[in-house]
């Protein structure tokens, strides 16, 4: 048996029930706890680091964010390994003034690309803040920009599995914001969510189209811990006004595509032509309908429309 292998000690089952353990607080109400490990993954352009920079900003600000509340302000560092200084500097200010808890590791700032995890760089360019028991929330944006190339191997995986479970040990909740693949799945080896607490996929609403900007629905794929309505898929949206403020809002999946149905019989389509523009059966077209004129959505006179 090696040492490794000798240090461990069983313990009676007895004995787990009466350890005192440290209870994990709430950070971010229903979802984030300290010490979770969350993985944020989406394709290309669709939103991912507006939501990640929203849910540091709100959690460092101790505010409200979609449907989401921070219970007290907390302190957060986040890691940006891909936009340039300017625009993650625009993305800053349309939020509003910046919480003092908010804090940036950038490489758009420093000149030269972040640290690699899988080399252990990452630990000592960040120790000394972790030390001050900074941050309660880390963001790393992206996965990519940490592990030296987009395509890595298995045992690149792994270095960073284990420097995951470091920052749970260490008490630090960990915001991994990832891109998907053509085909939608996180790229990376398939057991990647397995470390994970919470896994929460971006995908475009059944018939966007690139005008509408920034609306992507959030659909959790794992939640250790959570139930109910909290892991209710929902849809968001940011529109920027004219004074360049960032603003928020979100619904229920199940009511954004009542809405969109409403809307494009409004604009004259039939049922089977709403089922095949939002890639939809034509029964729950029909459905749909009667339950847009039933809630007021319509008029009545649209229940003739074939």
């Amino acid at each position: 048996m090696s040492d490794g292998a000798a240090a461990f000690t069983p313990l009676p089952a007895a004995a787990l029930l009466d350890a005192h353990l440290m209870c994990k607080r709430t950070i971010l109400e229903p979802i984030l706890t300290e010490a979770d490990l969350a993985l944020l993954y989406g394709p290309r352009g669709i939103g991912k680091s507006f939501l990640a920079l929203g849910i540091a900003w709100a959690l460092a600000a101790g505010r409200e964010f979609l449907k989401w509340r921070a219970l007290g302000s907390q302190r957060v560092l986040y890691l940006d390994g891909e936009l340039a200084g300017v625009d993650l500097q625009r993305r800053l200010a349309s939020l509003g003034p910046p919480p003092p808890k908010l804090h940036f590791l950038t490489a758009g700032m420093q000149g030269r690309t972040l640290p690699d995890l899988c080399r252990g760089e990452g630990d000592r360019m960040w120790e000394p803040w972790m030390e001050d028991g900074f941050p309660k929330l880390l963001v790393v944006d992206s996965l990519s920009s940490v592990v030296g190339e987009t395509r890595y191997a298995a045992e690149r995986w792994a270095a960073v599995r284990r420097w995951l479970l470091r920052m749970r040990e260490m008490g630090i909740t960990v915001l991994i914001v990832h891109h998907a693949t053509r085909k939608g799945a996180p790229r990376g080896p398939s057991h990647r969510e397995d470390v994970f607490d919470l896994v929460m996929a971006l995908k475009h609403p059944p018939g966007y189209e690139p005008r509408e900007g920034l609306r992507f629905e959030l659909h959790f794929e794992k939640a250790r811990g959570l139930r109910g309505t909290a892991v209710d898929p929902f849809e968001a949206r940011m529109t920027i006004d004219r004074m360049d403020r960032a603003h928020w809002d979100w619904r229920p999946t199940g009511s954004a595509e009542l809405h969109r149905v409403a809307a494009l019989l409004e604009r004259g389509l039939n049922p089977n032509q709403i089922a095949r523009k939002l890639g939809i059966s034509k029964s729950k077209s029909y459905r749909l309908r009667a339950t847009a004129i039933r809630s007021g959505f319509l008029e009545s006179s649209l229940n003739s429309v074939r």
